[in-house]
This record gives structure tokens, sequence and C-alpha cells, in this order.
């Protein structure tokens, strides 16, 4: 089961990477587009549809996407000086109770994200922009990221609550 959770983890880590990759395409593309209508004139000039758009769902997707391998890694902000000063229990009982937090107020959201998104896709919602896409789409891809973040808090905390301590590293590579 271990192995199936840090796959998941990773797979939502790269696909996190990916849409931050194809922010940088996109950008870059346009960017060039830009270049070539500076040098070439009006006549050259050519802009991706809903450039902007599509670059928003991206990064809304790699935020959430990338919530779980984040904790997973360490690399959300903790207070890892007043953890390591508490003796064992207090620091159990830190770590416990913001995990049970953070799952709560995610498990709170993804409820209705959730609602959101079969909301969007009951009533046919679509982006305005010139390419017009169904808002279920990139609302589903976020809600996915959210859920994973929930699997990985959930997995986190009966990790914590069976070692007895905080199960996470303090920082990237530790």
């Amino acid at each position: 089961m271990r192995r199936v959770l840090d796959g998941l983890y990773a797979l939502s880590g790269g696909l996190a990477a990916a849409a931050i990759c194809g922010i940088c395409l996109i950008v870059a593309a346009q960017v060039t587009l830009n270049l070539v209508a500076r040098i070439g004139g009006p006549g050259w000039s050519l802009t991706i549809p809903s450039y902007a758009d599509f670059s928003g769902y991206l990064l809304a997707a790699a935020s959430f996407l990338a919530l779980a391998h984040t904790l997973r890694a360490g690399a959300h902000v903790r207070v890892t000086l007043l953890l390591r000063s508490l003796p064992r229990p207090a620091r159990l009982a830190c770590e416990t109770a913001a995990l049970a937090l953070a799952l709560a107020a995610s498990l709170y959201g993804l409820y209705y994200l959730v609602a959101l998104v079969e909301e969007s896709h009951r009533f046919g919602d679509r982006s305005h922009g010139i390419v017009s896409i169904p808002l279920w789409l990139p609302q589903s891809v976020v809600a996915a990221g959210l859920g994973v973040f929930c699997i990985a808090l959930a997995d986190t905390l009966i990790e914590t609550l069976r070692a007895g301590g905080p199960v996470l590293p303090d920082g990237p590579g530790e």
C-alpha cells in the first residue's frame, strides 16, 4: 500500500510539473509571436487563442496537483523550530492537531469543489475566452489534486499516530 500511495503522490507531482512546463511553453510561444510581430510588422501579428485562459487553468492544476507531493516531501511551510523544542508528547499532539485540522479543512473544500464541478457540468458552464472550454474540465483537475492532498493528509495523520511522532521530514531532501 505504501508504494501505491507514494506512486500516487509522485504522479500528482509529475503532473503538476508538466502543467508548469505547459505554462512555460504557452507563454514562450506567445512572447515569440509578439517578437515576430514587432520585427515583421502588423501583418505578422499572431496570437495563441485564449492563451491566458489556458495558462490560468494550468496554474490552478499545478497548484493543486503539487499539494500532496509537497506535503510528503516536507516542503510545506511548517514551524519546525517550535516543534523541535517541544517534548515528544506535546510534539505529537501539535502535529496530530495540525494534520487533523488541515484534513478537515481540505475535506470541506473538496466537498464544495466537487459540488461546483457537478454544477458546472449540469449547467454546461463554459469559459468566455476565444476558445470556449467546459469549466468542469479544469475544475475536475483541481478537485483531483485536492482529493490526492486529502489522501496524503489522512495517510500522514495515520503514520504520525502509529509512529508516535512526526513522520514528515523537516524540509526537502531531509
